[in-house]
């Protein structure tokens, strides 16, 4: 089960990692890979880029 204070590295490996990242990116995350999703949580990296963290994490744990 993913939840908003996960890091973004840790979600990637939670299931399939290309239907995870297909969401993240349609979401508006881009940068999925760089220095900040080792050291950022969904609600962190969602609040920089305006996505609402519950629609996001309903929508990662559908792919689940």
């Amino acid at each position: 089960m993913i939840s908003k204070d996960m890091l973004i590295v840790d979600i990637l490996e939670q299931g399939d990692s290309e239907k995870l990242a297909e969401v993240l990116m349609e979401s508006g995350m881009h940068c999925l890979h760089c220095a900040l999703a080792h050291g950022e949580t969904l609600e962190q990296a969602a609040a920089v880029h305006g996505i609402d963290v519950d629609e996001l994490v309903s929508k990662l744990n559908s792919v689940l």
